[in-house]
């Protein structure tokens, strides 16, 4: 009687060509269509760019797009609105809706600045890590490490005095967030003029408002800098934010003749760049200066 014995491995069968193939056999199951990447190792003038911003889920492509051709540019190149323009087929109107979106998600940081001679002029800052400043490795680039947790302020003792609050400063008509994020840098920039105006947290996010009140009146930040490092006692600081607080209500500048709203009531709004000439004007929203919004309509006269 011939019984089959159920306990013997069955024999391996022979591969016929790429049908039995386990990477071959994986190719032909895959979906066809998707992309297939032919890279090869570049060695001279290249870009590093993020996933973060190649895949970022908000900006338009238009946005992406500027901001790998900004960061590839090598520093002081310019990239205002008519060199871009010049550059690309897009218009003006649209290359200033693309960098609005990197300057909304940190991308880009513009600040409007005064010469000695008194023209304001638009500082750039190009940031291929938002929320990093000057994070660079020599062995390449990488994630970075972690941010160490902020050291709490130690409890106050049984006994010991209360803390006494910061006095009041002032406050800016209009808190937009590239204002605020200039004064906090004009505030950790301090101890770098002396060591004794090291802030923490805490006195930082209590000052922020009034150098922004400061910037609001187009002072530049090094101006700025220079009155609240200047003239400084002697002796030890044993409160720093107690006077620079004192120092930026006492010493508030007055808001310029030629930007003073004609109210009181008036909201004195923000500087933006204009979408045509790139240059600093005051306005609600987003658009063109003076200079650049088209003639109405009409009769022209004639001469």
């Amino acid at each position: 009687m011939d019984n089959q014995n159920t306990s013997v491995r069955p024999h391996a069968r022979s591969r016929n060509g790429a049908e039995n193939h386990p990477s071959r056999g994986t190719r032909a199951n895959t979906r066809s269509g998707g992309v297939i990447h032919d890279n090869y190792r570049h060695t001279s003038r290249f870009t590093v760019v993020g996933n973060h911003l190649a895949q970022h889920a908000e900006l338009s492509l238009l946005a992406i797009g500027l901001s790998v051709h900004i960061q590839s540019l090598p520093g002081g190149s310019p990239i205002d609105i008519l060199t871009l323009a010049a550059r690309f087929p897009e218009g003006k109107t649209r290359i200033a809706e693309g960098l609005r979106e990197l300057e909304a998600h940190g991308y880009l940081r513009r600040t409007c600045e005064r010469t000695s001679s008194g023209r304001v002029f638009t500082r750039t800052v190009s940031c291929n890590q938002p929320g990093r400043s000057g994070a660079t490795d020599a062995a390449g680039p990488g994630p970075g490490p972690e941010p160490k947790p902020r050291a709490r302020r130690a409890a106050r003792r049984e006994g010991e005095p209360p803390r006494r609050a910061l006095p009041a400063v002032p406050q800016p008509a209009y808190p937009a967030p590239d204002l605020l994020g200039t004064a906090v840098e004009v505030l950790a920039g301090l101890r770098r003029g002396d060591p004794r105006l090291l802030l923490s947290a805490t006195d930082v996010e209590h000052l922020a408002p009034a150098v922004a009140a400061w910037l609001e009146r187009d002072l530049p930040p090094s101006a700025v800098h220079h009155a609240l490092t200047t003239g400084l006692p002697a002796e030890p600081l044993h409160r720093p934010a107690a006077l620079l607080a004192h120092r930026l209500a006492a010493q508030l500048p007055p808001v310029p003749p030629f930007s003073a709203p004609a109210a009181p009531d008036v909201v004195r709004h923000p500087l933006r760049n204009c979408d045509v000439c790139d240059r600093a004007f005051r306005a609600p929203a987003p658009g063109r200066c003076r200079g650049c919004e088209p003639e109405p309509p009409g009769p022209h006269p004639t001469g």
